[in-house]
Order: C-alpha cells, then sequence, then structure tokens
C-alpha cells in the first residue's frame, strides 16, 4: 500500500483550500445564459450558467434571494450577470457558482431562436386549431418516438400496461439530443406513420434548453405538422415548452401524461360498461313489469268486451232482473193476500148464511124475489122463509104495518 496515498476527503478539502485562497473567486461577476432553471420550494435556485462553449452550475440561497439579490423571475433563456463566489462543494468534490446578486443582461441566443421560429411558425397557421387532429379515444397500436433507454419511454409502458394491456406499443428509438437528434426524430415519426400505428407519441424527458433543442427544430415542426397520424407532443416536465407542443395535435405535460391521454382506461371502461349493463338491466325489468301489467290490463279489458263476457254478462243482469220480479211478485202477491184476507173478513160479516145462522131468516115470494118490508105482503100471499138449517112455506093472514 502507497504511504503517500490520500483520501478522497483530503483532496476534495485541499482543492476547496485553494479556491478559498484565490481573491479573485471570491468575489466574481460571471457573464452568461441560463439553464435548466428550478425553484426549490426551500426557495433556493439551482441554475446552469453558459455560453458558446461551456457551462458552470450555479445556486443562489433563499437568504441572498431575500436579501434583494434578484429583483426578477429569473427563467431558461435569460442572459444574466452572476456576482458571487466560485467554491467547492466538498462533498461532491465538484465546484460552483454562488450567488449573492443576480442582474439581467437581456435574453439568451437560443431563447431568442426559439421566439423568432415560433413566431414564423404561427404566421404559417401551423399552429391553427383546424389543421390539429383528434386523438382517438380507443386505439390498438401507441407509436413511440423517444430514447430506447430512459424514464420516458418505461413511463410510457408502464402506464400503457396499467390502463391498457391489450395496446400495442411500437418504439422507435430515436436520438433525442445533440447532433443529429431532429433528423432522427423525424424518421421516427415517418417510419411510424408508414407503419400506420392509431397514436403517436413524441417526446423525451425533461432537461435544459440545450438538452430539448432538437424539438425545437423546424424539420421536427414540419414533420409532426405533415403527419397523417394524430400526435401527442410530451417533451421534458410541466413546465416545459417547445415548437413540436404548439404544433402537435396535442400537448402532453409529461411523457407519463401523454400515456395517459393516449391509452384509454380499459378498466374504467368495463366499470362504466357493467354500469351500464345493471342499468340496462333495471329499465329492462321495469319496462317488461310496465308492459306486462298494461297486457293484462288489456286483457281484462278485451275479456270484458269479449261476445261470451257481454253474454254472461246479460245472463246475469237477466238473473238479477229474475230475482227482483220474484221478489216484487211474491211482494204483490203477499200483499194482495193481505188485501183479500181483509175483505173476505168484511165479506163474511156481510154474508146471508152467516146472518140465518144468527137466527135471521131470508124472506122471498113464490118467484124469488126478495121480500123485505111488510109493504111487499099482502094478506093470503105465499112466502118462503129460508133459515140456516132449511126453508118454510108460510101463508100472511095478517098484514101489520109499523107507522115509524
Amino acid at each position: 500500500m502507497n504511504k503517500n496515498a490520500y483520501s478522497v476527503t483530503q483532496v476534495n478539502g485541499y482543492i476547496k483550500n485553494m479556491f478559498a485562497q484565490d481573491f479573485m473567486l471570491k468575489n466574481i461577476c460571471v457573464k452568461g445564459e441560463v439553464s435548466n432553471c428550478k425553484y426549490h420550494p426551500s426557495g433556493h435556485i439551482y441554475f446552469t450558467l453558459k455560453d458558446e462553449k461551456a457551462a458552470i452550475s450555479g445556486v443562489m440561497f433563499a437568504g441572498n434571494r431575500n436579501r434583494g439579490g434578484l429583483k426578477f423571475k429569473m427563467q431558461e433563456g435569460d442572459k444574466v450577470a452572476v456576482t458571487g463566489s466560485v467554491e467547492v462543494y466538498e462533498r461532491d468534490g465538484r465546484y460552483q457558482l454562488y450567488a449573492k446578486e443576480i442582474t439581467k443582461d437581456g435574453a439568451g441566443d437560443l431563447f431568442l431562436k426559439f421566439e423568432a421560429l415560433k413566431q414564423e411558425l404561427s404566421e404559417m397557421g401551423m399552429f391553427a386549431e383546424e389543421y390539429k387532429k383528434p386523438i382517438p379515444k380507443y386505439i390498438k397500436t401507441l407509436g413511440v418516438v423517444t430514447a430506447q433507454t430512459g424514464a420516458a419511454v418505461q413511463d410510457i409502458r408502464n402506464i400503457s400496461a396499467r390502463r391498457n394491456p391489450y395496446v400495442q406499443v411500437i418504439l422507435y428509438p430515436a436520438q433525442v439530443q445533440g447532433e443529429g437528434a431532429a433528423a432522427s426524430i423525424v424518421k421516427g415519426i415517418q417510419a411510424l406513420e408508414h407503419y400506420g400505428v392509431d397514436t403517436m407519441i413524441v417526446g423525451r424527458g425533461g432537461g435544459s434548453i440545450e438538452d430539448l433543442w432538437a424539438f425545437n427544430e423546424e424539420i421536427v415542426a414540419r414533420a409532426i405538422f405533415e403527419c397523417q397520424v394524430p400526435v401527442i407532443s410530451a417533451v421534458g416536465h410541466e413546465t416545459d415548452f417547445t415548437i413540436a407542443d404548439f404544433v402537435a395535435d396535442l400537448r402532453a405535460p409529461t411523457p407519463s401524461a401523454g400515456a395517459e391521454l393516449a391509452v384509454y382506461d380499459i378498466f374504467e371502461l368495463q366499470g362504466r360498461m357493467s354500469g351500464i349493463r345493471q342499468g340496462l338491466n333495471h329499465a329492462m325489468e321495469y319496462q317488461w313489469n310496465v308492459n306486462r301489467n298494461r297486457y293484462q290490463d288489456l286483457l281484462r279489458k278485451i275479456q270484458e268486451k269479449s261476445p261470451m263476457a257481454q253474454l254472461n254478462g246479460k245472463k246475469q243482469y237477466a238473473v238479477n232482473l229474475e230475482e227482483r220480479l220474484a221478489q216484487k211478485m211474491q211482494g204483490k202477491i203477499a200483499d194482495k193476500k193481505y188485501r183479500l184476507g181483509l175483505l173476505a173478513g168484511e165479506l163474511e160479516g156481510l154474508s146471508p148464511a152467516k146472518k140465518l145462522k144468527q137466527g135471521l131468516a131470508f124472506v122471498s115470494d113464490t118467484e124469488n124475489k126478495r121480500v123485505s118490508n111488510a109493504s111487499q105482503v099482502s094478506p093470503g100471499d105465499v112466502l118462503c122463509l129460508r133459515f140456516a138449517d132449511g126453508s118454510v112455506r108460510a101463508k100472511a093472514q095478517d098484514v101489520l104495518i109499523s107507522e115509524n
């Protein structure tokens, strides 16, 4: 073992001390273009400062920012002048620019180029809504133009499999960064269009404006615009925007979100279909009950209107009339019997036979004419006297007439 070997900590500490002893590095102003700018929830700002040939990492802590070290919203493409110190972060052995004050020094070259191309393509109508194709709701094949390695394609595959395992994901492994990336992306779009996928995702994970620049090239924008297959642009993080986002048929904030937009959740669809099926079953059962009740009601009405039913009804009506007639006849007969009994009693009271039985006699002449007065009899007339038990012929000797 070499006794002169130093530990990593010792080396990093030594280099840190060297940086600390350099007077120029303690208070330095560096100009460059802002890239990969991130605002941390703690208030710190992490960024990269670059020019045409080199880049340096930078950080402004929340304390310096709150003391007025930054008076504007710093973003991608800004040209700035950063005043601070260059120090070594001992743990990682990495040096970076610790900003105390940041002032704006104009827009960066890439940002100006981005804005110029965006304005040109917008004036040509390539961003117009009328040219955007609708994304199919249910697809069988999903084309993906992105790097073969990396989190983007894996996220798309995972989400697609989770939402609908029957969708086939077809990857075109394109170069998405560096020289030749734009041409590689264009070839991928054209290849998948020729293959005939249902929908296409073109994108990559997040990065600096340089990392994403291939998606700001005009040839990529024209390839997306001319593609007959609906294209979803899914480049970078949610805050990243590229020319591809504006010309695509739909923009997704991330590759994962692109997969969510492209692949319909078949399990949600199955749940909805199950609910619809239950609703249809309930509706059919309800309608069946309604129709059954209506059928039974109509059947009852038909039965009521049938000749046999009406004949039976008439028969019943006749039977009811017959019963009512019989009741009335019985009442009439009973009334007549009662009145006849009264009359019979009265008649019996007036009966001659009964009078005769009471000791009276019926007197008539020889011609059987009733003799009711003494003035009708002359002495010597023969009279017939009828009693209850027989008759007597008598001859009148004297006629005595009362003076009353």
